[in-house]
């Protein structure tokens, strides 16, 4: 079984997270930094690699503009990968990501789990009074229709939701005030056979 654990916009807080489920794969949404900095993605970087969990992945969002363009980042500690328009295969389960911004094109068509910053539209995009969605990316998921689509940046709309085949987080940690206000969210999957994709149980921590 391949437990899934989902964070997104941290803005720097990272290190207040503590006690968190414990699962295989981490996987930040992005916002990691709050001025984009290349100490904050460094200080980031360190503390994802004291985490436990056995693979880490994130991808780069709005605030994190130092890896905007970066086509990858020397020397990443064992275990922790940027998916910046790219994939990784895990125990037969195809994750695939893409940076803030950039062509949804690039989310690998084979993909069982979709990560990137902007949710698609109208679907947990809202906040601040707009829906923040973008639509190219919505067209991409459903027609891969993988088993998650793992996102953030709309901070108001922390949230899980099923449409079809495919289950949609939010999992923005942060209130639009910057301030800590929601759980990591565990995903728990389980292998089925069929093309490498998951059963899937939900399972969202209580505040």
């Amino acid at each position: 079984m391949l437990n899934i654990l989902h964070i997104s916009d941290t803005h720097g807080l990272h290190r207040k997270l503590t006690d968190m489920p414990v699962a295989d794969v981490l996987v930040h949404s992005g916002d990691i930094s709050n001025s984009g900095t290349e100490a904050e993605v460094l200080d980031f970087i360190n503390w994802l690699s004291e985490l436990p969990f056995k693979y880490k992945l994130f991808v780069c969002g709005n605030h994190d503009c130092c890896l905007w363009d970066a086509e990858d980042i020397e020397e990443l500690p064992e275990g922790v990968h940027f998916l910046q328009d790219r994939s990784i295969k895990i125990e037969g389960v195809v994750f695939s990501g893409i940076g803030y911004d950039h062509s949804a094109d690039k989310i690998d068509p084979e993909a069982d789990v979709v990560i990137t910053h902007e949710p698609p539209t109208m679907i947990l995009d809202y906040s601040s009074g707009t829906h923040w969605g973008n639509i190219k990316i919505k067209k991409r998921v459903e027609e891969i229709k993988p088993h998650f689509h793992l996102f953030g940046h709309a901070h108001e709309s922390y949230g899980f939701q099923i449409i079809g085949a495919t289950r949609y987080s939010n999992a923005s940690l942060l209130n639009d005030k910057l301030e800590l206000v929601n759980n990591p969210r565990a995903l728990l999957g389980f292998p089925t056979g069929i093309m490498g994709r998951m059963a899937i149980k939900y399972v969202e921590e209580k505040n």
